[in-house]
């Protein structure tokens, strides 16, 4: 038991650490991750019961039938007491039941399919490696790592790949479900109450998995309204005609504004008012616009793996560097 000790003293300080209340399934905040917690509750009292019970009979037997000092006796030999079996038999039984009742009746009313309701709102999330691409089919807009949604809808999910597997989680509200490449897997969720909710990749995907981070924004249906206009309105472009032009011709060659500029990277629209640049540096701790201009630097600093080229390979300028950070820091929507 001595040998034990540390053992269990070290695994209780690596489990606090998963406690974290932004990023944990042990703090419900959607009815979805509710049920879900609630069905973890119920298998974990099931387990810790039979564990229980077990232990009990085990230092039971140990000390009710154990050898007495100097008594040499064959015990008595039984061969079977259907009685026990019967009960051993049952109560397994009962509990597995007791179990699979509300565990099926979960499973398929989580998989309701939202995509054809026309009250749901409609998301198609394409995971890669390493940021969240978000696609509001039902209203033309698309924007990347703050998923913004109303409160009190149903949001119904089109989840994809777009180069290796991917998972989509936000723990506080549940999930996760996997993306793969070629394939669509479709989930819904809710958002009861406003808040910014933590998101990860929960699929093991390259070098920098772990810091595939987007957030989830619950937002009054108003807020979401006013939201969706700003996102839809004239993008801004750099006062400047010269930096917009540096702009234009390296940075809309794969990011877009707007409506104008590629694809294959995240869309810029209101970047200064996200959470997060690049999904892992928090705008309330350096500063959007020193977050910005770092990132613009060297993305593979804070990103092993990110497609993104540095300011160097982009011929950009400090002064161009600067320029640009400061631009995209004042670009924000007001919702």
């Amino acid at each position: 038991m001595k040998r034990l000790l540390p053992l269990l003293t070290g695994l209780v300080l690596l489990l606090t650490a998963c406690g974290r209340e932004d990023l944990s399934a042990l703090n419900p905040q959607g009815p979805v991750a509710e049920k879900q917690f609630e069905l973890m509750k119920l298998s974990i009292g099931i387990m810790a019961l039979v564990i229980v019970v077990v232990f009990i009979i085990c230092i039971y037997v140990l000390i009710r039938f154990r050898r007495r000092k100097g008594d040499k006796t064959i015990p008595k030999q039984v061969e079977g007491n259907h009685t026990l079996e019967i009960i051993w038999t049952t109560i397994p039984l009962v509990l597995l039941l007791v179990l699979a009742v509300p565990t099926i009746n979960n499973v398929f009313g989580l998989a309701k399919d939202y995509s054809k309701d026309k009250n749901a709102v409609h998301v198609k999330v394409t995971a890669h490696q390493y940021w969240w691409e978000f696609e509001y089919t039902d209203y033309g807009i698309t924007t990347a790592q703050d998923l913004i949604v109303p409160t009190d809808k149903k949001i119904a999910f089109e989840l994809v790949a777009a180069d290796v597997k991917h998972s989509f989680w936000i723990p506080a509200i549940g999930g996760k479900m996997d993306t793969n490449p070629g394939s669509t897997n479709r989930m819904f969720l809710e958002f009861p109450k406003e808040g910014v909710f933590r998101g990860k990749c929960a699929e093991l995907c390259g070098p920098s998995h772990a810091l595939m981070d987007f957030k989830a924004k619950a937002v009054s249906p108003e807020s979401f309204d006013r939201w969706v206009a700003a996102m839809k309105a004239p993008a801004q472009m750099p006062a400047d005609p010269e930096l917009a032009e540096k702009f234009t011709s390296q940075c809309l060659s794969c990011h877009a504004v707007g409506e104008n500029g590629g694809n294959s990277a995240p869309n810029l629209t209101g970047v200064g008012g996200r959470e997060t640049v690049g999904g892992i540096l928090y705008n309330d701790e350096a500063g959007v616009e020193q977050n910005i201009h770092d990132w613009v630097i060297d993305p593979q600093k804070y990103k092993k793996g990110a497609m993104m080229p540095t300011a160097e390979d982009n011929s950009l300028t400090p002064e161009e560097v600067s320029g640009i950070a400061k631009y995209l820091a004042e670009y924000k929507l007001d919702y």
